[in-house]
């Protein structure tokens, strides 16, 4: 399995209705909880003037690089956050394994994490969800001259199976029965398969999405199959801000009431059914 624990972490600034920014590269500032301030409704912050989110680029359409701002569905529901306390946000370009123990969360170098995260038990012992923002399937991807139609037809022909590291996709390679090979990100996902590394990939299904709007992609590649296990995406806080947590949850469901959920939604991801506004809790 791939690991990110040597890579250094890179500061970004998210693409906001509130003001123009740009890329910036470079180490973070240490520590963060004894220097933020409280923004509006009493929230304490990791830093004065900034919503500080953790994620993991690229993981498009929830947070990549575009046009040198990371812009996506993700960063666009945690700026309504934002807005609502009165600062602006600001990425933090982490390892994805961060985000199961909270490590960035509990150091204060992020307020939240946001990257396009599943809802599980495990997960949520070391950090706190917020509601459910979004329904998510996986999908296996194949070439298009492989013949494969399945994760089975792969296994039968004994082919390799690649999937993101310390991803639900992962888990559930595992759980089939196959001993996947883990990418450190979806950009190094659909490259292993592009370069034979492996014959198929899980990965989530509007990442698939994503990429297959790419002609030289669709033309390349195609789905073999939609897995729904049932998963929901939340965002997290450290455990116990509750402040935190509660304006997150505030916002997503004004979002949801005024149709700027629908809007984003449509946006980002594709087209917009009324289920996909209330998922239900796990």
């Amino acid at each position: 399995m791939n690991t990110l624990l040597g890579r250094r972490a890179r500061v970004l600034a998210a693409a906001t209705t509130m003001a123009g920014v740009v890329l910036v590269a470079g180490c973070t500032s240490t520590g963060g909880g004894s220097a933020g301030k409280s923004a509006a409704g009493g929230v304490r912050l990791a830093r004065a003037g900034q919503l500080t989110t953790c994620t993991h680029l690229p993981y498009p359409p929830f947070q990549s690089e575009i046009d040198g701002k990371v812009q996506g569905f993700d960063v666009s529901l945690i700026d309504l956050v934002a807005k609502d306390l009165g600062v602006k946000q600001q990425i933090l370009d982490t390892p994805f394994e961060n985000f199961k123990t909270g490590a960035f969360l509990n150091s204060g170098e992020c307020d939240v994490a946001a990257a396009g995260m599943t809802i599980t038990a495990e997960r949520a012992k070391h950090v706190d969800f917020s509601a459910p923002y979004f329904d998510a399937t996986q999908a296996v991807l194949v070439g298009r001259k492989s013949g494969i139609t399945s994760l089975a037809g792969l296994k039968a022909k004994g082919g390799k199976l690649g999937a993101q590291a310390q991803t639900t996709g992962e888990d559930y390679a595992k759980k089939q029965g196959f001993d996947p090979i883990s990418f450190e990100s979806s950009d190094a996902v659909i490259n292993g398969l592009r370069t034979s590394q492996v014959q198929a990939v899980i990965i989530d299904y509007p990442v698939a999405q994503g990429w297959l709007k790419d002609k030289a992609n669709a033309d390349a590649f195609r789905l073999a199959g939609n897995l729904n296990t049932g998963e929901q995406y939340g965002f997290t806080v450290k455990k116990g801000n509750s402040k935190l947590l509660a304006a997150i949850d505030k916002a997503l469901k004004d979002a949801k009431a005024d149709g700027t959920y629908k809007k984003l939604y449509e946006k980002w991801i594709g087209p917009y059914s009324p289920s996909a506004a209330s998922p239900a809790a796990s």
